[in-house]
């Protein structure tokens, strides 16, 4: 017979994440759709074939000096939340708040709906029901279409599964994880011996570092300046947009410590692990792009290698390239890889940020019943909540406008959060760091002083879109004010 107790026994969180699914957590939710896309605008912004990979390589470097740091903070504090509670210990649950804030109404979700809609885009190339191009509805300026819907639909389903229990959230990610590395390491190995083309690689080292910024309106090109000096430098940072956010989502693993086995030790391997296999495959993904198409190119071309990486259909640098190794068939071969990795990136995105909500409703600064795990252990309603504002956000704009939106203000939160390694050794020097940062103090110093540049950079650049995501993490003040008075009694 089952005690009293048993029977009111609220459900506990389950160490069932090992060091591999850890790792797959932090490969998936890193490989998206971006790596496949991406290219195409920072080689529209830098112009030159050195640039495109010099881009790649920082944005690696500070993806690994962020996660070298993190592990520091994980092996002191394997809780659930992650980033949340580093920020709540490093200064006080004001700035923990924003941060959670900003992560629902923009970070977070945001990246779910933009790989979401990535996800449909390419499953419109094979059935071409799902296009953007198919309106269902259209009111004034208003449409939804079926792209739309079927970015709502995969997220449902995801959101869903994850609500069954962290073994069935984990069997899908191992699946699609380690599905898209094989197919993805495939594609690589091709273009760097296989699809070699005699003449984009010459025409790229003949440019190798010439820089240009080019300019774009409606497809067509506005203007070609040469830069370098400070012009090279802002361009870079511009550029750096896409890449980060292409390698952006490896600290979600820290949300799910209270489910991770061995915490302190588990977590920070599997982000120096993770980040430094997606960042290498990465470099070599954009190599071999340079190997099979030229980086420059013109709009009106009819051909892959004409349009080059710059202007490659609809931004898809990854199709163009299988265009030349594959054939006719290229279209249909990408857009089933990027299908397994979109869908493969949202289920760990979903399953991770639904436990900082958990996290901030346990302080009383989220919806109450957020804070609660259902009879699978797991937090379902912090996972409807985000399920059902994703979806919103899937109506809401097109994917490179949320891709800015989320860059800038993970940029703000990472630096706060490595600001607080700092603060910590201050505040708590006799605490146990299984691990400790990298290089402390000069590399995470270091890694401050880029990513504050290139948010200052943005804020110049592309003011349309950071300074409302600034302003979003600012409508968070009275906010929090509101949930600190009456957040214990507020449901969703």
């Amino acid at each position: 017979m089952m005690s009293m107790e048993q029977k009111n026994a609220q459900p506990e969180f389950k160490r069932g994440l090992g060091l591999l699914d850890s790792t797959m957590i932090v490969i998936g939710s890193m490989i998206g759709s971006g790596i496949f896309i991406v290219s195409a605008d920072i080689g529209r912004a830098v112009g030159a074939p050195g640039y495109l990979l010099l881009v790649w390589v920082i944005t690696g470097v500070m993806t690994l000096i962020a996660a070298l740091s993190y592990g520091e903070l994980a092996g002191m504090m394997p809780h659930v939340g992650g980033q949340y509670a580093y920020l709540r210990e490093a200064y006080n649950p004001f700035i923990a708040f924003l941060y959670g804030w900003t992560l629902f109404l923009v970070i977070q979700t945001g990246t779910i709906a933009a790989v979401a809609v990535a996800f449909a885009k390419f499953t419109g190339v094979i059935l071409p029901w799902f296009s953007e191009q198919h309106i269902l509805l259209c009111i004034g300026t208003f449409r939804i279409t079926a792209a739309q819907i079927l970015a709502i639909a995969s997220v449902a389903l995801l959101t869903y599964v994850n609500t069954r229990g962290l073994q069935e959230g984990k069997i899908v990610q191992n699946i699609f994880t380690s599905t898209k590395i094989i197919a993805l390491l495939g594609f690589v190995l091709l273009a760097l011996f296989v699809g070699r083309n005699t003449s984009a690689l010459v025409a790229n080292i003949g440019n190798f570092w010439n820089a240009a910024w080019t300019q774009v309106t409606n497809g067509k090109i506005i203007s070609i300046t040469q830069i370098s000096g400070w012009m090279l430098l802002s361009a870079i940072g511009v550029a750096m947009v896409g890449s980060l956010f292409s390698a952006d989502a490896w600290n979600n693993i820290t949300f799910t410590a209270g489910e991770v086995t061995n915490p302190k030790k588990n977590i920070p391997l599997s982000l120096a692990l993770g980040t430094g296999t997606v960042i290498l495959m990465y470099l070599l993904a954009n190599i071999g792009y340079l190997l099979v198409l030229p980086l420059t190119g013109s709009p009106e071309a009819t051909s892959a290698a004409g349009r080059g990486i710059q202007f490659a259909v609809s931004d898809r640098v990854g199709t163009a390239a299988a265009s030349v190794i594959f054939g006719e068939s290229a279209a249909v071969i990408m857009a089933v890889l990027i299908m397994i990795s979109t869908f493969g990136c949202n289920n760990g995105l979903i399953l991770a940020g639904a436990r900082v909500y958990y996290a901030m409703a346990q302080d009383g600064l989220f919806f109450k019943n957020a804070g609660v795990l259902n009879n699978k252990s797991v937090p379902g309603a912090a996972l409807v909540v985000q399920g059902v504002w994703t979806c919103l956000l899937c109506l809401s704009g097109t994917y490179g406008d949320l891709l800015d939106y989320v860059v800038f203000s993970v940029l703000l939160f990472y630096i706060l959060t490595v600001i607080g390694i700092f603060i910590l050794r201050k505040k708590q020097p006799h605490a146990e760091r299984p691990y400790t940062a990298f290089g402390y103090p000069v590399v995470p110093a270091l890694y401050i002083v880029l990513a504050a540049s290139i948010s200052i950079d943005l804020l110049i650049f592309k003011p349309n879109y950071t300074w409302p995501g600034l302003g979003i993490v600012l409508l968070g003040i009275p906010v929090y004010f509101v949930w600190k008075k009456m957040g214990s009694s507020i449901k969703a």
